[in-house]
């Protein structure tokens, strides 16, 4: 998969918050509002795109990648660069994600040398963890949030 990092444009922001996932991923399905739409385009986001430029996901870095609960949990004290990551869901389950993740986190490694990278994943999301800790993801904190059960998981950044 040829998967190129751009900066969130309006289109692809639209696009992605119109994505619908299957049960129970449909925990991460968004609202087309104004205020979301400003969140994506607020500058910690990026897109990512096949050699067409079709959107097949986007992440984020920073305060938009932690849950809030997390904060009042002692969940994110150390200091880490936090990502955020959503896929196309006609793209999900289908072995897409270690080459998406990878590259991702190569984006990461050049721009923030040195520091390690922390995610925060709902504990249901079995398949998203195992591909976490395939990728030297290491389960640190749990906390809940709205009835969720959150982990938060941290990568050393092999540059250390």
């Amino acid at each position: 998969m040829d998967i190129h990092i751009v900066r969130m444009t309006q289109k692809y922001a639209v696009e992605a918050l119109c994505w619908k996932y299957e049960k129970p991923y449909d925990f991460y399905n968004n609202v087309l509002t104004t205020s979301a739409i400003v969140e994506l385009l607020g500058g910690g986001y990026y897109a990512m795109v096949d050699s067409s430029h079709r959107l097949i996901g986007f992440f984020c870095t920073g305060r938009s990648a932690k849950v809030p609960a997390g904060d009042r949990n002692a969940a994110y004290i150390e200091d880490c660069v936090d990502l955020g990551l959503g896929m196309n869901p006609q793209l999900t389950g289908k072995g897409h994600g270690d080459p998406f993740l990878k590259r991702i986190l190569h984006f990461i490694e050049q721009e923030h040398k040195g520091k390690a990278i922390r995610l925060t994943v709902a504990s249901f999301n079995k398949r998203a963890i195992q591909l976490y800790e395939k990728n030297h993801f290491i389960k640190e904190h749990q906390f809940r949030y709205k009835g969720i059960e959150f982990i938060t998981m941290k990568r050393n950044n092999p540059s250390i």
